[in-house]
């Protein structure tokens, strides 16, 4: 059933939210990214993935996280913690939604400093193609307290979609809980900022 259909009618939302965890940077380590799945604001399974960092297979190993699980047929909708994982693995968010056919969020803490990004992405190999994936994720978009960018449905529904999957803070519970999930399994324990 469509999102907005879903949000009118007051229907559980079933989300995943994905976060990478803690990396040491300029090593060959693979990143680990931690998926969550939510029904509403309550933990209903999660899947474990590893990609590259600074790499190009962020989009690709999300995919294949989804479609090699039972949990694919039960989302309606795909929630990131930024545009890009381990540095600048950057998802590309329209083929991510196409792939999937979900809609898809990604959603950041404040609004980002696209001049420092672009400086960032030029000490690294092919910068023209990352701003270029990054910039096809489209607009950002802040409805308090939400910064987003999104694919797969309106800027007005992907608000609602978020006021409804946040328990608390700025932050819809399945990305919090990917978050504390990741930092504890690097490092022994859950992070502050959450």
């Amino acid at each position: 059933m469509e999102l907005a259909k879903l949000i009118e009618q007051r229907r559980t939302l079933r989300v995943i939210g994905f976060d990478d965890a803690p990396f040491v940077r300029r090593t060959p380590d693979p990143v680990a990214i931690a998926g969550v799945i939510c029904a509403g604001t309550r933990f209903e399974g999660m899947v474990w993935g590893e990609l590259q960092a600074d790499g190009w297979n962020a989009t690709e190993t999300i995919v294949n996280l989804l479609i090699k699980s039972k949990f694919l047929s039960q989302l309606h909708l795909v929630l990131l913690d930024g545009i890009s994982f381990g540095g600048f693995n950057v998802v590309d968010l329209p083929a991510l939604s196409t792939q999937l056919r979900l809609p898809c969020i990604s959603v950041m803490r404040r609004l980002p400093n696209l001049v420092k990004v672009e400086y960032a992405l030029r000490r690294l190999p092919q910068p023209d193609r990352r701003w270029a994936t990054l910039k096809r994720a489209g607009e950002i978009y802040q409805t308090p307290p939400f910064v987003f960018q999104v694919c797969g449905t309106t800027p007005a529904i992907a608000a609602q979609a978020l006021t409804r999957l946040t328990d608390r803070g700025h932050v819809p519970e399945a990305l919090r809980l990917a978050h504390l999930i990741t930092s504890a399994v690097i490092k022994g324990e859950s992070g502050k900022q959450a």
